[in-house]
């Protein structure tokens, strides 16, 4: 995974994603746009090949014609799902006992004290998505969300021991990469403020508090039930800057402008790809 680095100022420019402009400067402040990387080349759209059932092949429009047929892909996309949530308790994903802790939680309360009922959701978000169809907005894909990327970890480093170790290597790619820019372009700066946008149930956002102990961590996310998850479990840690929750759209957050030392986004869904 290739790391997009660039300096705060120049993006908020360019992009009307980032907060607006209160008149606070945050002149060398940090924002990681990609999840991770190793110092590798960025990978090449189409340098990999697609797989047989894909693209414009008598296959892939067999498989195409199949998904379209709804009670079919139904009893498809309950397939997958069992074969997915075995391959990961082969790894000793904990994936069923995980989400049933969640769903048996008091995490339903707190969904009300972080939802704002006002928001409204673009059409995107409220389609299908990763099987789920309430996509985002559903409390099992909520409960779900921290097995699966821990799985994703697992598949991602195969010759990794344990998930522990997985997840170590693909989020210490990802801080190393944001330290070592910041060393080279903000080193004088010391990082106070971070936001993390599309920060689900906040896996990304609690590793960059630990990484960053005295800073005051913000997670935002577009669901309010991945927030709830995220809240949940951050009351039962002791950090010494709790981590603050944001119930907003990442493409128009409401926040001020200039205002984070450290702005991150990893694994946020494109708008334009549906799952």
């Amino acid at each position: 995974m290739a790391a997009i680095l660039a300096r705060a100022g120049a993006t908020a420019a360019a992009s009307g994603s980032l907060p607006k402009s209160t008149g606070r400067r945050r002149r060398n402040a940090v924002i990681v746009a990609a999840a991770t990387g190793t110092g590798q080349a960025m990978p090449q759209e189409g340098a990999l090949e697609r797989p047989a059932w894909s693209g414009e092949t008598p296959l892939s429009r067999l498989v195409g014609a199949l998904i379209a047929f709804k009670p079919l892909y139904s009893l498809m996309k309950l397939a997958s799902r069992e074969v997915i949530i075995r391959t990961a308790e082969k790894w000793n994903i904990p994936w069923r006992e995980m989400t049933k802790k969640v769903l048996e939680s008091d995490v339903y309360e707190v969904f009300e004290r972080i939802r704002d009922p006002k928001l409204v959701y673009p059409d995107y978000y409220l389609s299908p998505f990763h099987a789920y169809d309430e996509g985002n907005l559903s409390w099992l894909a909520a409960a779900e969300a921290e097995p699966a990327t821990m799985s994703i970890a697992k598949r991602a480093i195969p010759e990794a021991t344990s998930i522990e170790e997985a997840s170590q290597i693909v989020r210490g790619s990802w801080l190393n990469t944001i330290e070592e820019h910041h060393q080279k372009y903000s080193g004088n700066c010391e990082i106070n403020d971070i936001l993390d946008i599309g920060c689900s149930v906040g896996v990304s956002t609690r590793y960059l508090a630990e990484k960053f102990p005295s800073a005051q961590a913000v997670g935002l996310d577009l669901s309010p039930y991945f927030l709830a998850v995220a809240a949940q479990k951050e009351e039962k840690l002791s950090r010494q800057n709790p981590i603050r929750w944001v119930h907003a759209n990442g493409e128009a957050t409401g926040l001020p402008s200039d205002s984070f030392d450290l702005v991150s986004l990893a694994y946020v869904r494109n708008k334009n790809v549906k799952s």
